[in-house]
């Protein structure tokens, strides 16, 4: 063997014998995109990077996590949908994208179901309802008393459309009247919050949860399947209002329709063995998320029932589609 033909076979065995093992590259690709159809630093944002991360030690693949912020998500979705139905392509979905746009806009230029195919779901969050560290409540219930004993002089902030759905909800369910204040950003809202400008806002337990760990928020209830283990005094808002069911964010992932059955499988296996073993199990349960594994068929349940269930959120709310 030439000294050059030898140099090349030993470089070769060097990578294989570092080369992570254990999950095939889906699709064969050296490079994935993740397309996160929200701003950086949200919750999406850092949950799809933290995904991005571990993907590359499991498989070796390199992972690109691409912002596409703009109109409650459907920016984003837009570019996936176009994108290469190879498995390259992967797209954060959320309560937003899938669940609740389909009620909140008329002509929504992409149907979550028939467009896209969920391959993976980091579980389902919790959302604080979040006031002024000083206000004069305490409880839900006191804010409720001190909102129905001012009417119409109590405000909530929100920053997309399907955010405007709990606020909406609670005026029908306790039968007060807090007044909608929309923002173009999360950040601006809690400066609000602080600042005293603002009385109420329902935000995911990721964005809220530095606020009311430095003491800077209250948290007078949560939204989810139970009771944030980092915040066990925080009631449910279902145990003052039964009817108030509205389950925490959704995360998953999602690919465009048309990926080969074997690489939606593989997808599958490898996103599922990721969120349900350390590290990223431990790091989603300490931002409020419960983790399990869904197969292919039990994902494309979970939308088709989640989306009928936000389709009576927003009839509840009596918000208009737009």
């Amino acid at each position: 063997m030439k000294r050059r033909d030898l140099a090349k076979a030993l470089v070769a065995s060097a990578l294989i014998a570092v080369a992570p093992t254990g999950f095939a590259q889906p699709g064969g690709h050296a490079t994935l995109r993740i397309i996160v159809p929200f701003a950086p630093g949200g919750s999406g944002d850092i949950t799809a990077r933290m995904l991005g991360e571990q993907i590359t030690k499991k498989t070796g693949q390199a992972v690109v996590v691409e912002n596409k912020p703009g109109a409650n998500g459907i920016i984003g979705v837009e570019t996936a949908k176009h994108a290469p139905s190879d498995g390259s392509v992967l797209m954060l979905a959320t309560t937003s994208t899938h669940l609740a746009n389909p009620s909140l806009f008329r002509n929504l230029p992409y149907d979550p179901e028939k467009d896209f195919t969920l391959v993976g779901h980091f579980g389902s969050g919790s959302t604080f309802v979040l006031v002024n560290k000083d206000a004069p409540y305490r409880t839900l219930a006191d804010f409720v008393a001190h909102a129905k004993r001012h009417p119409s002089k109590l405000n909530y902030g929100h920053f997309n459309a399907s955010s405007n759905i709990p606020g909406a909800m609670i005026n029908q369910l306790a039968g007060i009247e807090l007044m909608p204040i929309p923002y173009k950003q999360i950040g601006s809202a809690m400066n609000d919050l602080i600042g005293g400008s603002l009385d109420v806002i329902f935000v995911d337990s990721v964005a809220g949860d530095s606020y009311v760990s430095s003491g800077q928020l209250r948290a007078i209830a949560a939204m989810g399947a139970s009771r944030l283990p980092k915040y066990p005094d925080v009631p449910l808002l279902t145990e003052t209002y039964p009817d108030y069911n509205v389950a925490g964010g959704f995360l998953g992932i999602a690919v465009p329709r048309g990926v080969p059955e074997a690489t939606l499988q593989a997808l599958n296996d490898l996103i599922n063995e990721i969120v349900t073993t350390d590290p990223m199990k431990t790091q989603l349960e300490k931002l409020g998320f419960h983790p399990k594994r869904l197969s292919l068929a039990e994902l494309a349940g979970f939308v088709t029932r989640e989306r009928a269930n936000w389709r009576s959120y927003v009839d509840i709310a009596k918000i208009a589609p737009q």
